[in-house]
């Protein structure tokens, strides 16, 4: 966005987890390892095995391509504070062709969706670090509301934050199923963290995921910090709602 627990579909020009829970990109006309077989293995003829190392190099090309656009949409917008970037700044910022950018992309707004997922994917594995020091239950969903709102109190997060979320409601109308994988990659170790505190895996989850949300939104684009007072009454109240108050 698990890591993402996963199994999120790949996606021409998207990204899914590995193995290892770190983001693998998807790249539009990357050869299925399956019909790379066992060329790669040294156990095809000296024809096929010299077809798949040009195929898996193109591939680590294209991956790096990817890469590329994806930090230069990052800088571009952190620099600029522009919400809807021009691919021609993308793509300068990036130093590769148009012809590079649209290989891996349909338009500009796949991009923005394509960033927005590498964000929420990066801030899941921050969560789940957050959380894996903390006992099962209340303390884990304290920890995962104050990893959220924490994206808000530090000004480097906030920065390349804030884009996505001015932009979230308007890419997830355009595309709603890779929005709603996204959310669910944020809502996995939260969901888990709920049902061991004894509450509603999906109901109680989903509600704290709206009231976390909402306050790291309002933040951001009233471009605030929230005190840790409020983070504090933020955890408290969801945790009342689940009766597992902090003590």
């Amino acid at each position: 966005m698990r890591r993402e627990p996963l199994g999120v579909p790949p996606r021409p020009g998207g990204f899914r987890a590995g193995p290892d829970g770190n983001t693998i990109l998807e790249v539009k006309n990357a050869v299925p390892e399956q019909q790379l077989g066992p060329a790669l293995e040294g156990g095809g003829p000296v024809a096929e095995r010299a077809a798949s190392r040009a195929l898996a190099e193109r591939f680590e090309t294209y991956a790096d391509e990817v890469r590329r656009l994806v930090d230069a949409g990052y800088a571009v917008m952190r620099r600029t504070g522009e919400l809807d970037p021009r691919v021609s700044d993308i793509v300068r910022e990036a130093g590769l062709s148009n012809q590079a950018f649209y290989r891996h992309f349909r338009g500009k707004d796949e991009l923005l969706l394509a960033i927005l997922d590498d964000g929420r994917r990066r801030l899941v594995t921050y969560l789940e670090r957050r959380m894996a020091t903390a006992k099962p239950g209340p303390d884990q969903v304290r920890r995962w509301i104050e990893g959220v709102l924490e994206q808000a109190r530090n000004r480097a997060a906030a920065e390349n934050t804030r884009p996505f979320v001015l932009n979230a409601m308007w890419l997830a109308d355009r595309f709603p199923d890779d929005a709603h994988r996204s959310r669910e990659l944020l809502l996995a170790p939260l969901r888990d963290a709920v049902s061991a505190a004894g509450g509603d895996a999906e109901r109680d989850a989903d509600a704290i995921y709206q009231l976390t949300m909402g306050r790291m939104q309002d933040a951001l684009v009233a471009r605030t910090r929230p005190s840790t007072a409020e983070v504090d009454h933020t955890v408290q109240f969801a945790l009342h709602g689940l009766r597992m108050e902090d003590t």
